[in-house]
């Protein structure tokens, strides 16, 4: 494995980058990082968006550490189980949406979920260390659920505690941690 330092990669979830999200705060801190470009057409679509990591990878030179949110790291199980890896040194899963769960009102139906090919949620162990970080009282994933994913994925789990879905919404910006999890995975 190469001794470069890695560049990270964001990928967000279903609703793209956000200004005051901590994966974007978090991009404009870092010195090496890219994120995946948000979609303009077919955006529910599960291939398109493995298409759209596959070509941010395709573009960085050297190892690689995802950071992926929410429905990224759905993305993220999917694009490892169809596609051969690269100098991937981890990846960050935080707060992973169950989409196999019905999720609140605003978000994509199951049924949405499967005809865009997002079921079943890829199960195989990922061919790259992995942190799944998850809340106990997260509105997208219960903690057993998010559990069972780190579990099946051969993921470190870390409960964060009641921090919700780690997003704006539940009152988080900044995210620190995010980047110790970075260094450990580097």
């Amino acid at each position: 494995m190469s001794s470069a330092a890695p560049t990270v990669l964001i990928v967000p979830g279903l609703r793209d980058h956000v200004p005051d999200h901590w994966q974007t705060l978090l991009a404009a801190r870092l010195p090496r990082v890219r994120s995946v470009a948000p979609l303009e057409h077919d955006k529910l679509s599960c291939a398109a968006r493995v298409d759209a990591i596959d070509r941010a990878l395709a573009a960085i030179e050297g190892p690689v550490v995802i950071v992926a949110h929410s429905a990224g790291a759905m993305m993220v199980a999917h694009w490892a189980a169809r596609h051969a890896t690269r100098e991937i040194r981890g990846a960050l899963l935080a707060a992973p949406a169950d989409l196999e769960t019905p999720m609140p009102a605003g978000y994509p139906t199951t049924d949405a979920l499967e005809q865009n090919d997002w079921l079943p949620i890829p199960r195989a162990t990922l061919p790259f260390p992995s942190i799944v970080a998850a809340g106990s009282n997260d509105p997208l994933t219960r903690l057993d659920r998010a559990r069972d994913f780190a579990r099946a994925w051969g993921s470190r789990f870390v409960e964060l505690g009641a921090v919700g879905h780690l997003n704006p919404a539940s009152g988080h910006g900044e995210w620190p941690q995010a980047e110790a999890f970075i260094r450990e995975l580097s």
